[in-house]
């Protein structure tokens, strides 16, 4: 059962499954490096199934219900007991339905929370939302010949047209060195004029600069004002060996950092807004303006276990509220479970 390539056209197919009254396993696991080592990921996932199985045990449910449900559940662990199966990415969806005849595999360059759900249709929301949030992130990759440029989305990573530089320049009179570095200055400038123009075009959410050495940043002096905001770092990479999958991980490592930062910005809004009615903090609470439309960002534990926390980012997802779970340590800190920016004061 290998993993989809075609992401994109998988999430459509999934969103498009009506209701009905086969039932559908949908499982997010998170998969960070740590995860993977000594089998940890599949400690989690076995708890997650336990969990599944015990809430499931007092809904009224048919027999035959129970038992193709049951045998997804084993389908899916099936699958994390080979450890080849995970993908290289921070986080895989997987769906599951006897009656659909469906087992789908999805490598995600991050979920939320690690979670599983039983409904009559694949739980789709998170993988939407993804592919809008995630955006286009722009990696450009270059030395003093030529440049090449990566587009990273939430389910690809696709090369784009090579920018040709100019010649070396030959021989080693008192002007080589000068000559040099105008034809470096030139290409960079030459392709912060090219990214601009992409972002011009369709516009990224973020942009990576690669390179090699110390020259590895020395686009981002000629990038345009604009887009001096979506950088969002630096990699060591070399423009004749590079391959895409070793960008896109370096694109996802550098968006991670961000994220952490995020997070902290939002930790800090919770502290300010609860105080003047723009932020609530605590698990109940945040549940009643979930009910009443009131969440604009809802903010998660990414390590408490509380089976509400799941139910509540479906529940944003669904509302269309931006989803932020927390794993920095400073701002999980600040947050009893579940919080939330509001749209209209409490």
């Amino acid at each position: 059962m290998p993993i989809e390539r075609d992401l994109s056209a998988s999430v459509a197919a999934l969103a498009a499954i009506p209701a009905g009254p086969s039932w559908v396993v949908s499982c997010y696991l998170k998969l960070e490096p740590r995860d993977k080592t000594r089998g940890k990921y599949l400690i989690k996932m076995k708890n997650r199934v336990r969990e599944t199985v015990t809430a499931l045990a007092r809904r009224p449910l048919e027999r035959d219900d129970r038992e193709a449900i049951a045998a997804d559940l084993e389908r899916v662990l099936a699958y994390f007991d080979d450890p080849g199966r995970l993908p290289p990415t921070r986080g895989i969806a997987i769906f599951a339905s006897q009656g659909l005849r469906l087992f789908e595999a999805l490598a995600l360059p991050h979920v939320h929370r690690s979670r599983l759900g039983v409904e009559h249709t694949p739980l789709v929301r998170e993988l939407v939302a993804l592919e809008e949030e995630f955006g286009t992130i722009l990696v450009a990759v270059c030395d003093r010949t030529a440049a090449r440029f990566f587009e990273v989305t939430a389910f690809d990573c696709v090369e784009l047209t090579a920018l040709a530089g100019i010649e070396a320049s030959r021989g080693r009179d008192r002007t080589y060195h000068m000559r040099i570095r105008t034809e470096k200055q030139r290409l960079y400038a030459h392709v912060a004029d090219y990214i601009f123009q992409i972002h011009r075009q369709r516009p990224l959410s973020g942009l990576v600069v690669a390179g090699v050495g110390v020259d590895a940043g020395a686009v981002v002096p000629h990038l345009h004002t604009y887009l001096h905001d979506l950088v969002l770092g630096v990699v060591k990479l070399n423009p004749k060996q590079v391959t895409a999958a070793e960008v896109r991980e370096a694109a996802l490592a550098l968006r991670e950092e961000r994220e952490r930062a995020w997070e902290r910005a939002h930790a800090d809004a919770v502290k300010e807004g609860v105080g003047t009615g723009w932020a609530v903090n605590g698990i109940a609470a945040t549940l009643k303006t979930l009910e009443r439309g009131q969440v604009r960002t809802l903010l998660a534990d990414g390590q408490d276990a509380d089976p509400r926390i799941d139910d509540a980012v479906e529940d944003a997802l669904r509302q269309r509220a931006q989803v932020d779970v927390f794993y920095d340590d400073k701002a999980r800190r600040v947050v009893d479970g579940l919080a939330a920016l509001l749209r209209f004061r409490a």
